[in-house]
């Protein structure tokens, strides 16, 4: 009795999924290989152009102090909003500019080098993992739905939820203290707006100053260092990317795919939206890319259900992506559960804002 209930236990579970899928491998060798060439293809072709050139960036600009001097800049306007430093509004810009995992590598960056806490960092991670624009006009507007017009509304559903995530995150972990902003500069006795605004300017050009003499690196070695640490991050992404996208095939050769398919129809069933939808919901559970494709490829669904469902599963991001992040922040104290959350509860919050915008937005039928 006492090994069976050792062997039922909550941490067991992962040893034991390991075993399943070896042993599913082994019974579907060819599948499981063209699964992980087809994961392979994705991250050569789509994410390693994509985002290798952003994670050299954000290096660079840490190292360089530009980091330092946007926050310093917008201190006033995140504090108040998002209950995060002003250096937060970089990491904002970056993740929805860049698009995920983007914004959750520079939080650990950010935490890494204490300029922010676990809470701040929780709150942050939360709202500024999301697609970039490239990828939600390009690929999905255009390349999934064939309908760029579609556009204006998914952006408005997906960056706008993503903000009232930042906005709800606020009170999560509402006693934790705040990181200190830096030593403000002597504003040298201006009380005009002018001279508030050069004061606030001055501290930034200073922090960035400093933090560029703390780091200390010539920019060559800079330059050299931020490369190697983008390679190394891009692999792991890209083994990730490999990893599920043959999880996901050996399921659809066991029928663990169709079993759970059944259960979410019944789901959207509940809620009004055509059933023919689950395979696409089923998909972006796992990955954002097969799941945005399923949905636009059910035209007899109803456009404004589709673009529902491709909102929420931009917004969830896939497991795919959240394997990322819990490696992203599995060298931080960072916690995983409340981004989990709060995926689940942006992808809501977008499908519903697609509804109430579809008649302002939405593209004319």
């Amino acid at each position: 009795m006492h090994v069976v209930r050792y062997l039922l236990r909550p941490s067991i579970i992962p040893a034991w999924s390991a075993v399943l899928f070896v042993l599913l491998m082994i019974g579907f060798p060819a599948e499981a290989l063209s699964a992980s060439i087809r994961g392979l293809s994705i991250w050569w072709e789509v994410l390693f152009p994509a985002l290798f050139p952003f994670f050299v960036i954000s290096e660079l600009l840490l190292g360089l102090g530009i980091v330092h001097f946007f926050g310093k800049i917008l201190d006033p306007l995140m504090r108040p909003l998002f209950r995060i430093p002003g250096i937060g509004g970089f990491v904002v810009t970056m993740g929805y500019a860049s698009g995920y995992p983007v914004g959750a590598r520079l939080t650990a960056q950010l935490w890494e080098q204490k300029l922010i806490n676990r809470s701040e960092g929780e709150r942050l991670v939360a709202f500024t993992t999301t697609s970039d624009p490239i990828f939600l006009i390009g690929a999905v507007s255009v390349g999934f739905f064939h309908n760029v017009a579609l556009a204006p509304v998914l952006a408005a559903a997906h960056y706008g939820g993503g903000l009232i995530i930042g906005l709800l995150m606020r009170f999560h972990d509402r006693k934790a203290e705040a990181t200190l902003p830096a030593a403000a500069g002597s504003t040298g006795g201006k009380s005009s707006t002018n001279g508030k605004r050069k004061s606030r300017l001055s501290e930034a050009i200073h922090a960035m100053h400093f933090a560029r003499l703390m780091d200390g690196r010539k920019f060559g070695v800079l330059l050299q260092d931020a490369i190697q640490a983008a390679l190394r991050l891009m692999i792991v992404v890209g083994g990730l990317v490999v990893v599920f996208s043959v999880i996901m095939e050996l399921l659809r050769q066991a029928g663990g795919i169709q079993v759970l398919a059944q259960g979410i129809q019944s789901l959207l069933s509940l809620i009004h939206v055509p059933p023919a939808l689950s395979d696409a919901v089923v998909n972006g559970i796992f990955e954002v890319t097969l799941g945005a494709r399923s949905a636009g490829a059910a035209v007899s669904s109803g456009l404004v259900h589709q673009a529902a469902i491709a909102a929420f599963i931009l917004s969830w991001g896939g497991l795919s992506v959240h394997a990322q992040i819990a490696s992203l922040l599995s060298h931080t104290d960072l916690r995983y559960k409340p981004f989990l959350i709060a995926r689940f509860v942006h992808g809501c919050i977008a499908s519903c804002l697609i509804y109430l915008l579809w008649g302002a937005l939405g593209p004319a039928l």
